[in-house]
């Protein structure tokens, strides 16, 4: 049986599939031991990422408000542009649009396998959730995300609570990573991780070291994380550095799927002698600093819990207590 390209993006996510299934139930079961513990710690709100699917039940049966943040790439389930788990270009077509719109469908299918024990959480809790609509349970307050408007599709059609900050981080707060910078030569650095989740994949390094293994001038750096030994990489550059994990904050970062080597090779090639590739970096890299995402996030957050409001009324009764 032949399948669609839709169909066919989504099989090749099927190992994500337990993850997506998992993580709801995992956080709904994790919240029926912390509903008390909310209470008892004294929160008032709280903060929740979207990629933990349909952990906002639990505030919601506690009435308590609480804000999103797509700590991750954001969804947009409305069609308009592609889903973030496809690599799908932007166009407005009827065709790209009715193929974003099946590949929303096709990953609402993917999260309604795993709805048994939701909808029984939210049921038992007396919550009336529209199950087909993606975004019913979103944060009516706030949800933000880590990425800059500028390296998002079109987005005017998304919730009016949604807002871009850039990244929640300021450089400060970040776990140390031992890295062994005397081993930098000073070539310029070609850094690849598969971040937390995908790290420990030896094929895709050892593709990604194969693809460097012509090129002279540069040097690799690899975070592989802590569950694969560099051993079964296998031969790398002589000047390449490998590491559980890297400062990634002060290391230039490639991301990199869907290779082969030769094709990988190619890129880097273009990279290196096409200048507005820096040019586009360094353009970015001011857009970022200028936007302060942390500042941002936490302004909106303010705003959504009410703080800014609440901070005045608390100054005004001070005020009044000294005059008095």
């Amino acid at each position: 049986m032949r399948h669609t390209p839709v169909e066919t993006k989504i099989a090749a996510a099927e190992t994500k599939k337990g993850h997506l299934q998992n993580s709801g139930i995992y956080y709904l079961q994790l919240g029926k031991g912390q509903e008390g513990g909310l209470g008892a710690a004294g929160a008032d709100a709280v903060v929740l990422d979207t990629w933990q699917y349909y952990v906002e039940l639990v505030p919601m049966k506690l009435g308590m408000p609480y804000v999103h943040v797509s700590n991750a790439l954001h969804f947009d389930y409305t069609g308009q542009t592609p889903l973030c788990f496809y690599d799908w270009p932007h166009e407005t077509s009827q065709a790209a649009l009715a193929r974003n719109c099946k590949g929303v469908e096709y990953f609402a299918e993917f999260l309604a396998r795993a709805s048994a024990v939701i909808r029984g959480y939210a049921e038992h809790a007396g919550l009336k959730v529209d199950w087909a609509n993606p975004y019913a349970t979103i944060s009516k307050l706030a949800w933000l995300s880590q990425t800059p408007k500028e390296f998002d599709f079109p987005s005017s059609h998304l919730p009016p609570q949604f807002h871009h900050t850039g990244p929640f981080h300021d450089g400060t707060g970040r776990i140390d990573a031992d890295f062994p910078w005397e081993q930098l030569t000073g070539e310029p650095v070609i850094y690849a991780s598969m971040g937390t989740v995908q790290n420990g994949l030896a094929n895709v390094f050892r593709t990604i070291t194969a693809a460097l293994a012509p090129h002279q001038g540069v040097q690799l750096v690899l975070s592989v994380g802590n569950h694969l030994d560099p051993e079964e990489i296998g031969p790398v550059p002589s000047n390449t550095i490998i590491v559980s994990r890297a400062p990634q904050l002060e290391l230039l970062f490639v991301p990199l799927k869907e290779l082969t080597a030769l094709h990988l090779s190619r890129l880097v090639d273009e990279v290196l002698k096409n200048p507005i590739y820096r040019d586009k970096a360094l353009n970015f890299q001011k857009i970022i600093a200028e936007t302060n995402g942390l500042s941002a996030a936490a302004d909106r957050l303010e705003q959504a819990f009410g703080l800014n409001q609440k901070a005045s009324e608390d100054w005004a009764i001070l005020e009044s207590h000294f005059e008095g």
